[in-house]
Order: C-alpha cells, then sequence, then structure tokens
C-alpha cells in the first residue's frame, strides 16, 4: 500500500470509483440479482475505502481492493436474508473463489464484460420510460454523479435524481439476465443511446478539472464491440460503434502535455489513433450495408474529419448536409448549433449565426455553454469582437468543467 495525505486519497478513491463503478454493480448485480441492491453494496464500499485509505494507505490493486470489499458485503447480505439457504447456492461459486483464492476469474475481463452486458439490458427493461433507463445506466455503468447526469440531459438536477430513484424501485424483482432473442430489439435503442452517453461524458466531462476521461470512453467503446458480437444483424449498433471509433481516434490529440484543451482546428492529426480510425470505418462501412440511422449517418460525419488530411480540407459541404439529413431523422436544437459550426467553416459564419440564433430561446439550450460559445466564435469571424467576448464569458459562466472553462475565458479576455 502507498499513504499519501487525506486530501490525495479522497481524490484517488474518487479516480478509482469513476473507473470501477460499473465493474462493481455489474459483478456484485450478478451475485445478488438486485440491481438497486448492487448500487447500495458499491457505495459501501465506496465509503470503506474512504473511510480506510486514508488511515492505512491506498492498496496498490485499489480497483479490486474495491470490488473484493463489495462482493464480500454482496456474500454477508444474502447470507443474511431469511431465505438463507436457497440464495447461498446462488453465491456458492463465488464463496468458493473467495475461500480457494479464486478472485481472478472474477476480474476475468470477458466475464466482467458479460456482466455489463446484462446490467445494460436489465436497466434497459422496457418497463421503464426511456429517460430513466438512460439516466439510471449512466449512473451505474457511468459512476456519474445525478448532477452530471442532469447536465447531460439538460434537466434540473431534481427531475434526474426523481427518475433514477423510480428507475430503482422498478427494477425491483427483475432479472438480471440478457433477455430472451425476441425480445432484444425493443431494448436496443435505449441501449445505444446510453452506451453514447457515457461515451461523451468521456469525451466531453461534463464536470470536473479534465476536458476529457479517456477511461470513460474506453469503456463505451468496449461496450460499443461487445453489442456488435452480440446484434450483428443491427446496422445502428455498428453505426454507433463506428461513430465511437472515430471520435476517440481524436482523445490522444485533445489535450495538450499540460492537460489543456486543444481544438479540432488545432490538433495534430498524426496524434490519432489510425488503428481507432481503421475499425471505426470497417464498421461504418457494415452499418452502411445493413441500412443506417442516425448514428450511422453521425459516424458519416465523423468519418469525413477521419478522412481529411487537415481541418481546412475536411469537407465542411457535406458536414453541413449530413447534419441536414440527420436533423430530419432526429430533430435536436443541439444538431443546429453543430451545423452552424460546419456552415461558418465551409466560408459561411453569418449563415451560421443566423441558425444559432434561431434556436437560442429553445429551453433545453438555457444552460448548455456550446451555445454561447460556438455564438462567441461565429461573430468573432464576422469581426463583431465586443460580442463576441461576452458570448464566450456566459460561455465561462455556464460550463461546470475547469478546462473548457479556461479555453472559455481566454477567448472572451480576447486571448
Amino acid at each position: 500500500m502507498t499513504t499519501a495525505d487525506p486530501a490525495v486519497v479522497h481524490r484517488t478513491v474518487e479516480a478509482v470509483w469513476r473507473i470501477e463503478a460499473a465493474r462493481i454493480v455489474a459483478v456484485v448485480a450478478r451475485l445478488t440479482g438486485d440491481v438497486g441492491l448492487a448500487e447500495e453494496i458499491a457505495q459501501d464500499a465506496l465509503v470503506v475505502a474512504l473511510e480506510q485509505w486514508p488511515r492505512d494507505g491506498v492498496p496498490d490493486d485499489p480497483g479490486p481492493w474495491l470490488l473484493a470489499t463489495a462482493r464480500h458485503r454482496a456474500i454477508d447480505q444474502i447470507r443474511r436474508r431469511q431465505n438463507y439457504a436457497a440464495k447461498l447456492q446462488l453465491v456458492g461459486r463465488a464463496t468458493a473463489e473467495t475461500d480457494d483464492g479464486g478472485f481472478d476469474e472474477v476480474l476475468d475481463e470477458g466475464r466482467i464484460g458479460d456482466d455489463l452486458l446484462r446490467l445494460i439490458f436489465t436497466v434497459c427493461h422496457p418497463d421503464l420510460p426511456a429517460e430513466s433507463r438512460v439516466g439510471l445506466t449512466l449512473r451505474l455503468l457511468g459512476g456519474l454523479t445525478t448532477a452530471e447526469i442532469a447536465r447531460a440531459f439538460l434537466v434540473p438536477e431534481a427531475t434526474m435524481a426523481a427518475r433514477i430513484t423510480r428507475a430503482k424501485k422498478a427494477l425491483s424483482g427483475v432479472e438480471f439476465a440478457l433477455p430472451p432473442a425476441a425480445e432484444l430489439a425493443p431494448r436496443v435503442e435505449s441501449v445505444l443511446a446510453t452506451v453514447y452517453l457515457i461515451f461523451n461524458e468521456g469525451y466531453a466531462a461534463t464536470g470536473g478539472s479534465a476536458w476529457a476521461r479517456p477511461e470513460v470512453s474506453d469503456e463505451a467503446v468496449r461496450l460499443g464491440r461487445l453489442l456488435q458480437g452480440l446484434l450483428p444483424r443491427e446496422a445502428e449498433v455498428h453505426g454507433l460503434a463506428a461513430l465511437m471509433e472515430l471520435q476517440a481516434s481524436r482523445l490522444p490529440a485533445r489535450v495538450d502535455q499540460a492537460g489543456r484543451p486543444v481544438l479540432l482546428p488545432d490538433q495534430d492529426r498524426r496524434r490519432w489513433d489510425r488503428l481507432l480510425i481503421r475499425r471505426g470505418l470497417a464498421a461504418l462501412s457494415r452499418a452502411a450495408e445493413l441500412g443506417g440511422g442516425p448514428y450511422t449517418v453521425q459516424a458519416e460525419i465523423a468519418a469525413c474529419h477521419a478522412r481529411a488530411r487537415s481541418h481546412e480540407a475536411t469537407d465542411w459541404e457535406r458536414v453541413a448536409a449530413l447534419y441536414e439529413v440527420l436533423f430530419h431523422l432526429r430533430p435536436s436544437p443541439v444538431l443546429r448549433v453543430n451545423q452552424a459550426v460546419a456552415y461558418a467553416m465551409a466560408g459561411d459564419p453569418a449563415r451560421g449565426l443566423a441558425v444559432v440564433d434561431a434556436v437560442a430561446g429553445e429551453k433545453s439550450l438555457r444552460d448548455y455553454p456550446q451555445l454561447p460559445a460556438v455564438r462567441g466564435d461565429l461573430l468573432a469571424r464576422l469581426g463583431r469582437a465586443d460580442e463576441a467576448k461576452a458570448a464566450f464569458a456566459q460561455a465561462a459562466a455556464l460550463t461546470r468543467n475547469d478546462a473548457e472553462r479556461t479555453l472559455f475565458q481566454a477567448r472572451a479576455e480576447g486571448r
């Protein structure tokens, strides 16, 4: 174990929790068969870490330590239940693993991957409203706080907290298992939405000091690949996988050596992950063969960036046209904001500003920092410097991400 001051230990616990929360909840849910109880037990393990690590030091393998603690508590919970004997049979193998040193099997990537998929499909049960499914899964698999999830959905925190609470209650008694083949299709759309929201939280963190959390995006990419294996004939499974692979390819170039954000025009494309680009383009080809949909169109947009040798060489006219197609498939004011950027890059910032101003009154964009940020950039391109600075100041006030705030403040100050 390593020792450190309490503040450092607390930050370490939070970081480990972000990475390991999904795995812990998924494994414990397999043992208990109860998703709500699994989260409670996982949170108990987190509390134990917060109590013990400042005193005893951070374990050399903090993730497995948390998982072992949660598993032991799960077994203790089951033993205390009234139907002790029957339930104990369910965890007999897990107990044997603990007793005979077979703990490594629980950490097997394939085993945990299966558990994570079971968890996704369980919380995406059709009895839950779609908004509750994705919110709960983000909390359980993404390790996100309710506040961060609320920002992802552009809703008040209290609203999201109520949704998550209702979802947990609704899942009481639902079997922790992959659904039969006949029931897979109705759940796929919400599963894909959930995975993509997890990816986005890693790609552009809604809160904290980091511009991105690659470990979260990596988890979503891995889940996307697992879904490809599970549902090989579903076009949008491949479309989402393509989108995430292509976007994830840029992660190494999205921050500089000091961890500061590097925007797309300034990124060193030599740092883009070519393997991820190849995987993404292959998945996109497969999605197109099967028909495709909104995720496939978004992947086509990402492919325009991946294929271009430079930011300027990007086919911005095609990007803007693809956003139009996407808007008709899945209308959203956020898409209009993105389309406005494409218009500006294609040489028409005035058209982009008109598009942004047309959606500026949307309630869902009221706390969306990218709206004033994009508006600021468009105003700057049009030579309206004072208005641009005011827009960037507004964006800085809205964001909860420290790195993003620093970026917006710099633009507000004309730097």
